[in-house]
């Protein structure tokens, strides 16, 4: 071999290999980047989410429910899971509140706080709770409705379904013309929806004001309008879910609340005007003859009808 060609061979050799370390040395700068990014990005969804816990923390703490001892730490947990709390950020975000405050009602599957947004109006904002979303003892208000066949059937799957199901039943109802809190928006397991009430003071509900006839009639207009036009039974109505404002009543918590073509419709609907009349009876107002109410509620197979009388 000449002495060119090896010099030749030589030099195509040195700058091949300057040419891998200058790849090495960008593949190295690439990766330093992306690391940085990286934890760039952890640091700032661990600042939103110690945020949001600080948030959380300062409204339980001034309703006095938490962090005195374990059982309470635990209560906590069920309500601000770190998904929930990310959720309720991402949800402040988008302004829909600005403000979070405190907790207004208090049950088995959800709670329902206060929040406030920037222009200072009122909101309601429910979360469903994970910890305590049980599929079988709540099963017969969904399997059946053919508006959800598709979800998970773990813990969080079930909170996602029912505050899914309650949004979508509010929505449907309010669009009917039915008087019910405006929906607001959904994601994940929380809700928000219009606050009937004033200055974070819900509005009283039947069992806890005077009542009317005229009270009792709007009432079952309400159940006229949310069968025909929403094509819904509210399946859990009682004194304890309507709430009057102004001579005026709204139907509320609506996550049991069933498609007429639910299997178990009409057993539902007799339900409820059962728990109506009974109520109102109690008070010492006449009612409708509950079979001749039902009678009122036309299923059908395919689309829904209502007579017009009373």
């Amino acid at each position: 071999m000449s002495y060119f060609s090896r010099a030749s061979r030589l030099n195509t050799s040195r700058s091949q290999l300057a040419s891998a370390k200058q790849i090495s040395k960008e593949a190295g700068v690439l990766r330093k980047h992306l690391q940085e990014r990286e934890e760039a990005d952890t640091r700032q969804e661990a600042d939103a989410y110690a945020n949001a816990r600080r948030q959380a923390e300062r409204i339980d703490k001034r309703d006095r429910v938490i962090l005195k001892n374990e059982e309470e730490r635990s209560v906590f947990e069920e309500v601000f899971d770190r998904r929930t709390l990310m959720t309720l950020y991402d949800i402040a975000n988008k302004g829909v509140y600005s403000q979070l405050n405190g907790v207004v009602s208090t049950g088995k599957e959800a709670r329902v706080y206060w929040g406030v947004t920037s222009e200072g109006v009122d909101v309601a904002v429910k979360i469903y709770l994970v910890a305590s979303s049980d599929f079988k003892r709540r099963a017969q208000y969904v399997v059946g409705d053919p508006r959800f066949t598709n979800f998970r059937r773990d813990s969080r799957g079930i909170a996602e379904l029912w505050a899914r199901k309650e949004f979508t039943n509010l929505t449907q109802s309010y669009e009917a013309g039915v008087s019910v809190p405006k929906p607001g928006m959904h994601e994940g397991n929380v809700l928000t929806m219009q606050f009937i009430g004033e200055n974070g003071v819900p509005a009283p509900k039947l069992t806890e004001t005077d009542v009317t006839k005229s009270d009792y009639l709007d009432v079952v207009k309400q159940m006229k309008i949310l069968f025909s036009k929403a094509e819904i039974v509210h399946a859990d109505l009682s004194e304890y879910n309507i709430f009057k404002l102004d001579r005026k009543v709204y139907l509320f918590d609506f996550g049991s609340a069933v498609s007429v073509q639910h299997p178990l419709a009409r057993d539902f609907l007799k339900r409820d005007i059962y728990n109506l009349n009974h109520f109102f009876e109690k008070r010492g107002i006449t009612t409708l003859d509950e079979l001749s109410l039902l009678s009122k509620f036309k299923f059908k197979k395919s689309k829904l009808s209502e007579t017009t009388d009373e």
